[in-house]
Order: structure tokens, then C-alpha cells, then sequence
């Protein structure tokens, strides 16, 4: 499936990755990084309205959807240092040598580290519905790591997870489009089809990208957080209200990793994109509008 009125190409970023991405739009650029268990397909409608004004590159992460799904060598394939880096360099490859950044979910990790690996190259950052690595496994732990339960699961070494997701993976990565929706007829039932389709042909990626969130990815937000590095462009957090929930302050999280922060905690659910995208747009573009 296709954003309609995009261009597709296919841009090798690494020596072991082309990412596959969908580009339209002129003007200043801006990125737009996908979660899960999706693929570029859920900025379908928020990446339309951007293009009017804005280049916008909305490409599938490696592992995920079209783009290459290399071996998991060691910890640092899928790390999200590697990601973010395939990321600087697809918006090279079409000339942006800086440019805004949007990720929810998996790619608002892989935002995340762009934004501190190269705070001269992003401009702007929007994280929808996450907590930085370090904090999301201090939250999601005890009784209350029962909501984060595949994140425990996936970051197990690798054979067993794979294969026990690969079992049943319809049911397991249907349970978090069902669970984390607030409004079903937001994901329609071809959108489902692709998004599990896509998901099932990656599960081993899948699990190598959390895997290495329980693992390198705690190492290098670690030895930032003990360095003081924070940052340094206008960030804008958009999130369901999980500390009513959970019992923590998620604006005060996100404000000892970003300098310039405005938090949001929108009535939106998990999948904010697909379900409230003219929300995410007034968010990005007034985002966009800071200096």
C-alpha cells in the first residue's frame, strides 16, 4: 500500500540497508518515522497536509515494511544509534543536510537518538506517545510491566521469542492494533491487513529492534544521561495521559532530556496519527513555527 501522491524510491543508507520511502512535497524538510506494529503507511494522512509546505521523506524503518531487513550481526544492527543513522543519511541523500524529525512509537526512539547522536542536523523534534528508553523501563516495571509484557518478551535472546511470536503472529501483533486503539475504523480493515502482513513477513527484525532496546540502546541513553547531554532543538511531546495511570509525571521525564520542551497530553489514543491526525499536524506545524 501507498500514500497517495507520493513518489516511491528505494535509498541505500548503510552498507547492509536500503530503506524503502515515500517522498512528495517542497520546501523545508521533515522526516516522518513510523511505530508498531505499522510502517510509513500510518503517516498516510498527517504526511499529505505536511507536503503542501514541506518536503516529506516517510520512510519504512529497517526491519520493517518494504525496507531491508538485515541479519541481526551483533547488538548494534538495530540499535537505535544505527537507525537514527540511516536516517541522517537518507535525508542527505536528497540533499537536506538538516531537518525536522517526527516519530511515534519505535521511531520516536530512533528520533530520540538522532536528535542527541546529531543536534546539529535535526532541527526539530516530535515525539508521539513514548517515554525515552531509560525511563520506559524504570515505568513499566512490577505489576506495572504487565502492560509493557512484549517488551519483556522480545528482549530475551534470540530463538524463542521469534519463534513463539512467529506462531501466532496475526493474534500477537493484532492485540496491540486492538488494545492501543481508540477508534477502530481509524486503522481500516485493508490498512490492518498490510500492517499484520508486513509485521508477519518481519517478525525476526521486529524482535531484534526491542532486543536491542533492553540492551545497546540503555548503554548509549545511559552514558548520555551520566554526560548531562540533552536536547538541544525545540521538542514537542505528544501523550496519552499514562501517568494518571501509571503514576509518574511525564512531563517532568521528558524535561531532564530536552532543553525546549513543550508537552501535550492529548485525549487521542495510542495510534494519534491515524486516529486524530489534524491534532498531530497542529502540533507539528506549530512545532515547526519555533525558532
Amino acid at each position: 500500500m501507498r500514500i497517495n501522491g507520493f513518489d516511491y524510491q528505494r535509498v541505500r543508507v548503510a552498507d547492509d540497508a536500503e530503506l524503502n520511502v515515500a517522498v512528495a512535497g517542497t520546501g523545508s524538510p521533515i522526516v516522518l518515522l513510523h511505530g508498531f506494529p505499522q510502517t510509513h503507511l500510518m503517516w498516510r494522512h498527517v504526511a499529505a497536509d505536511l507536503a503542501a509546505d514541506h518536503t516529506v521523506l516517510v520512510p519504512d524503518l529497517r526491519g520493517y515494511g518494504d525496507s531491508d531487513k538485515p541479519a541481526e550481526i551483533d547488538e548494534n544492527t538495530y540499535s537505535k544509534r544505527t537507525m537514527a543513522a540511516d536516517v541522517v543519511a537518507l535525508a542527505r541523500a536528497f540533499g537536506h543536510d538538516r531537518f525536522a524529525l517526527a516519530g511515534h512509537d519505535r521511531g520516536a526512539l530512533v528520533a530520540i537518538r538522532a536528535g542527541l547522536d546529531h543536534p546539529g542536523t535535526v532541527t526539530h523534534l516530535a515525539s508521539l506517545d513514548v517515554l525515552p528508553t531509560l525511563e520506559s523501563w524504570e515505568v513499566l516495571r512490577g505489576v506495572r510491566g504487565a502492560i509493557g509484557w512484549h517488551l519483556y518478551l522480545m528482549a530475551q535472546p534470540a530463538g524463542l521469542p521469534e519463534k513463539m511470536i512467529a506462531a501466532v503472529a496475526d493474534e500477537f501483533y493484532g492485540s496491540f492494533l486492538d488494545q492501543w486503539a481508540g477508534d477502530s475504523d481509524a486503522i481500516p480493515a485493508d490498512v490492518r491487513a498490510h500492517y499484520l502482513h508486513k509485521s508477519r513477513e518481519a517478525t525476526t527484525s521486529i524482535v531484534a529492534d526491542y532486543r536491542a532496546t533492553a540492551g545497546i540502546d540503555v548503554v548509549h541513553d545511559t552514558a548520555d544521561k551520566t554526560a548531562g547531554n540533552r536536547l538541544t532543538m525545540p521538542v514537542t511531546v505528544l501523550q496519552q495521559d499514562w501517568g494518571a495511570a501509571l503514576g509518574f509525571d511525564a512531563e517532568a521525564i521528558w524535561s531532564a532530556w530536552a532543553a525546549d520542551l513543550h508537552h501535550r497530553t492529548t485525549n487521542a489514543r495510542h495510534f494519534m496519527a491515524e486516529e486524530a491526525p489534524a491534532e498531530v499536524v497542529k502540533a507539528i506545524r506549530e512545532l515547526l513555527a519555533r525558532e
